[in-house]
Protein backbone atom coordinates (compact mmCIF):
# COMPACT_ATOMS: atom_id res chain seq x y z
CA UNK A 1 0.00 0.00 0.00
CA UNK A 2 1.42 3.45 -0.94
CA UNK A 3 2.42 5.79 1.85
CA UNK A 4 2.69 9.55 1.91
CA UNK A 5 6.47 9.17 2.01
CA UNK A 6 6.40 7.41 -1.32
CA UNK A 7 3.96 9.86 -2.88
CA UNK A 8 4.23 13.36 -1.44
CA UNK A 9 1.03 15.37 -1.74
CA UNK A 10 0.64 17.65 -4.72
CA UNK A 11 0.70 21.35 -4.12
CA UNK A 12 -0.44 24.63 -5.58
CA UNK A 13 1.05 28.10 -5.76
CA UNK A 14 -1.49 30.88 -6.06
CA UNK A 15 -1.78 34.63 -6.34
CA UNK A 16 -4.71 36.52 -4.84
CA UNK A 17 -5.63 40.06 -5.76
CA UNK A 18 -6.73 41.94 -2.66
CA UNK A 19 -9.40 44.65 -2.51
CA UNK A 20 -6.68 47.32 -2.36
CA UNK A 21 -5.13 46.03 -5.62
CA UNK A 22 -2.11 44.38 -4.01
CA UNK A 23 -1.15 40.76 -4.59
CA UNK A 24 -0.70 37.97 -2.05
CA UNK A 25 1.23 34.84 -3.02
CA UNK A 26 0.82 31.56 -1.16
CA UNK A 27 1.04 27.78 -1.46
CA UNK A 28 -1.24 25.00 -0.28
CA UNK A 29 -2.23 21.37 -0.71
CA UNK A 30 -5.93 22.30 -1.09
CA UNK A 31 -6.44 25.37 -3.27
CA UNK A 32 -10.22 25.62 -2.99
CA UNK A 33 -10.17 25.39 0.81
CA UNK A 34 -7.30 27.86 1.17
CA UNK A 35 -8.94 30.51 -1.03
CA UNK A 36 -12.16 30.11 0.99
CA UNK A 37 -10.16 30.57 4.20
CA UNK A 38 -8.64 33.79 2.88
CA UNK A 39 -12.05 35.04 1.72
CA UNK A 40 -13.61 34.38 5.14
CA UNK A 41 -10.82 36.22 6.98
CA UNK A 42 -9.21 33.02 8.30
CA UNK A 43 -6.20 33.25 5.97
CA UNK A 44 -3.03 35.24 6.36
CA UNK A 45 -2.96 38.43 8.40
CA UNK A 46 -2.06 40.31 5.20
CA UNK A 47 -5.30 39.35 3.45
CA UNK A 48 -7.58 39.79 6.49
CA UNK A 49 -7.34 43.56 6.25
CA UNK A 50 -7.69 43.58 2.46
CA UNK A 51 -10.93 41.68 1.83
CA UNK A 52 -12.41 40.66 -0.44
CA UNK A 53 -9.71 38.73 -2.27
CA UNK A 54 -9.89 37.14 -5.70
CA UNK A 55 -7.88 34.22 -7.06
CA UNK A 56 -6.13 35.54 -10.16
CA UNK A 57 -3.56 32.81 -10.83
CA UNK A 58 -2.56 29.32 -9.72
CA UNK A 59 -0.25 26.52 -10.79
CA UNK A 60 -0.28 22.89 -9.71
CA UNK A 61 2.93 21.06 -8.81
CA UNK A 62 3.55 17.36 -8.27
CA UNK A 63 4.89 18.00 -4.76
CA UNK A 64 4.03 20.54 -2.06
CA UNK A 65 7.71 21.32 -1.42
CA UNK A 66 8.09 22.37 -5.06
CA UNK A 67 5.05 24.62 -4.74
CA UNK A 68 6.45 26.15 -1.54
CA UNK A 69 9.78 26.82 -3.25
CA UNK A 70 8.04 28.65 -6.09
CA UNK A 71 5.87 30.57 -3.62
CA UNK A 72 9.00 31.98 -2.00
CA UNK A 73 10.53 32.77 -5.37
CA UNK A 74 7.41 34.55 -6.68
CA UNK A 75 7.05 36.54 -3.45
CA UNK A 76 10.30 38.28 -4.32
CA UNK A 77 9.14 39.28 -7.79
CA UNK A 78 8.01 42.72 -8.84
CA UNK A 79 4.36 43.46 -9.54
CA UNK A 80 5.15 43.61 -13.27
CA UNK A 81 6.68 40.13 -13.23
CA UNK A 82 3.69 38.73 -11.33
CA UNK A 83 1.41 40.34 -13.92
CA UNK A 84 3.10 38.30 -16.65
CA UNK A 85 2.02 35.12 -14.86
CA UNK A 86 -1.50 36.40 -14.24
CA UNK A 87 -1.86 37.42 -17.89
CA UNK A 88 -0.75 33.97 -19.06
CA UNK A 89 2.59 35.25 -20.34
CA UNK A 90 4.75 33.09 -18.09
CA UNK A 91 6.72 31.95 -21.13
CA UNK A 92 8.25 35.45 -21.15
CA UNK A 93 9.77 34.89 -17.71
CA UNK A 94 13.27 33.48 -17.51
CA UNK A 95 13.22 30.29 -15.45
CA UNK A 96 9.48 29.64 -15.69
CA UNK A 97 9.60 26.91 -18.36
CA UNK A 98 8.06 23.57 -17.39
CA UNK A 99 11.52 22.01 -17.70
CA UNK A 100 12.95 24.43 -15.13
CA UNK A 101 10.00 23.93 -12.76
CA UNK A 102 10.52 20.15 -12.74
CA UNK A 103 14.17 20.13 -11.70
Amino acid sequence: MPTSRMFPPMGFVYILECADGTFYTGSTKNLELRVAQHQSGEGAIYTRDRLPVRLVWSEEFARIDEAFGWEKRIQGWSRAKKMLLIEGRGNELAGWSSRTRRR
